[in-house]
């Protein structure tokens, strides 16, 4: 019996695995933005300044759209049955998942070099 692995498995296991990934990450991004909230702007600029929270931020992002990405990829391939229509759509998630997750980091960046 031959092992051929499906293409599938390979996009199962990143979702799979970045959402592990996010758990740790918005358990401290969560209560660190709720304390940056509940003091004034300076206390959440000093916030976002910090090398270690400007970090986890890229971080998070870049695994919150890139989850996002494979998740809406698979809510459009099992869902849209019209070919050029799911090709359309996957395209525009890749783009606006790339789009928006360069322009959050921008703004992190903008923020910490403030």
């Amino acid at each position: 019996m031959s092992s051929i692995k499906s293409p599938g498995v390979g996009h199962w296991k990143l979702q799979r695995i970045s959402a592990v990934a996010m758990i740790p990450l918005v358990a401290w991004f969560v209560p660190s933005l709720l304390f940056s909230l509940t003091g004034n702007y300076t206390d959440a600029l000093i916030w976002f300044q910090s090398p270690f929270n400007a970090t986890g931020l890229f971080l998070l992002f870049i695994t919150l759209f890139f989850h996002a990405s494979l998740g809406l990829q698979v809510v459009i391939e099992d869902y849209i049955h019209n070919e050029g229509l799911k090709i359309a759509s996957l395209i525009l998630i890749k783009l606006l998942s790339v789009l928006l997750g360069i322009l959050s980091l921008l703004c992190v960046l903008k923020i910490y070099l403030s």
